[in-house]
């Protein structure tokens, strides 16, 4: 969430924060469901100064035998008060969890991806001396990619692979977690695919991006991505600074309902209900998330190069920055078979908008109170669309694909898939 002793001390600047993701005022509505929540906080605490005080009158007239029937009415209505009190969800509390996070001021301006920045790019487009396939077309030629069978099994947006494309997908997610975890310094973890709404909340998919998941009969979900159960690894907690940072990683499937996507690349893997990815999440000192964010960004860089792409580093404008990032950075990796630049990775610095929804804090060394924690979280990388990268890369004119030597001991030492 935000933090509303700043709202109340610059109201103008929060509205124009909010402005570049292309929101109306909102500072004078929260600024009156502020003073409305602390009006009722001071209520209260005067109704729980009186239940003390009638407490000890009641006790006091006991002992000398005097009646206390009228006192204790009074203190049954304020139990109930109070009891009220403590399931009571301030409008303000509503209000904020749909607010996006405020934006780092070096973001470029803009609508959407077309005004977003590319900072450098990694190597040049492949010229092929054939006409390339896309990634689908090789697969399907090879009798190692079946949508049919996916489709009869699930609905669209799934993929049933076999043989050596099942085996290269299971070796580019494995390769990667190995890589982030015995060379980045990240903790390899296992973590739950189902987890719970507060658990949801923490990482902002609750309440504004409900329909983008899949909610089991008990009332839990299934993972987004990775991050968030990593990153509420810290919920609730306070960590001491000498601690940090961590720095997690994990190789899950992820469940999307792709909601809103209707129409939008319904043929191949690109868009899928199901895929795995490689995620990483850190958890910083305010001050070292900055540097934090250059340093994932460059772990998922590596990845892409390995694997003998070529890509591409994006600032993301403020009309196209996720709603719990304050940065962002997408890596884009050609993909030849399609003439274009995709998405394989997005690595973004949340500040403390995170920590604050989950209750996350810092005891600082030195001086007094507990800050809240940054969290950073990147896809390092997405393994369906590394494959379709790898697949579309290093695709050969008679169709067969060359393994990434990278790649050759996850795959038995197979270098050709034919």
């Amino acid at each position: 969430m935000h933090d509303i002793r700043a709202l109340r001390a610059d109201p103008a600047g929060f509205d124009a924060a909010m402005a570049r993701r292309g929101l109306t005022p909102v500072s004078a509505e929260l600024l009156a469901l502020d003073a409305a929540r602390r009006e009722e906080l001071t209520r209260q605490q005067e109704a729980l100064s009186r239940r003390n005080e009638l407490a000890k009158q009641i006790g006091m007239r006991k002992r000398k035998g005097e009646d206390t029937a009228a006192l204790e009415e009074e203190a049954r209505d304020l139990r109930q008060r109070l009891e009220a009190f403590e399931t009571q969800r301030f409008e303000i509390d509503d209000r904020l969890a749909i607010l996006p996070n405020i934006l780092d001021a070096d973001i470029p301006d803009g609508r959407d991806e077309s005004d977003n920045v590319v900072l450098h790019q990694h190597g040049e487009p492949p010229r092929p001396n054939f006409t390339p396939k896309q990634h689908f077309e090789l697969g399907e030629a090879l009798g190692l990619m079946d949508f049919a069978a996916a489709t009869k099994l699930a609905g669209a947006r799934f993929t049933v692979l076999r043989g050596a494309l099942a085996r290269l997908e299971r070796a580019l997610g494995q390769w990667m977690l190995t890589l982030h975890a015995t060379e980045h310094g990240y903790t390899e973890t296992a973590v739950p695919y189902l987890v719970n709404a507060a658990t949801m909340y923490g990482t902002s998919q609750l309440p504004k991006f409900e329909e983008d998941l899949f909610k089991t009969t008990d009332g839990r979900y299934l993972i987004p991505t990775a991050e968030v159960p990593l990153t509420n690894l810290v919920r609730d907690e306070i960590v001491p600074e000498a601690s940090l940072p961590f720095r997690f990683t994990a190789l899950s499937p992820s469940f999307r309902s792709e909601a809103g996507s209707a129409g939008r690349d319904t043929r191949g893997m690109l868009r899928q209900h199901q895929f795995h990815k490689v995620e990483m999440v850190s958890v910083t000192r305010p001050e070292d998330s900055a540097a934090e964010h250059e340093r994932m960004t460059r772990c998922a860089e590596r990845v892409l190069t390995e694997l003998g792409l070529t890509w591409r580093r994006v600032v993301l404008c403020a009309g196209d920055t996720g709603f719990s990032a304050a940065k962002t950075y997408d890596l884009e990796v050609w993909l030849q078979g399609q003439g274009a630049w995709r998405e394989i990775s997005s690595c973004s610095n949340c500040r403390d908008f995170q920590a604050r929804r989950m209750n996350a804090r810092m005891k600082p060394v030195e001086g007094k109170g507990n800050v809240f924690l940054h969290t950073l979280n990147g896809s390092g990388v997405a393994v369906g669309r590394a494959l379709i990268a790898v697949m579309e890369t290093h695709q050969q004119a008679d169709g067969s694909i060359a393994v990434p030597e990278v790649l050759h001991p996850w795959m038995g030492g197979l270098d050709r898939i034919a």
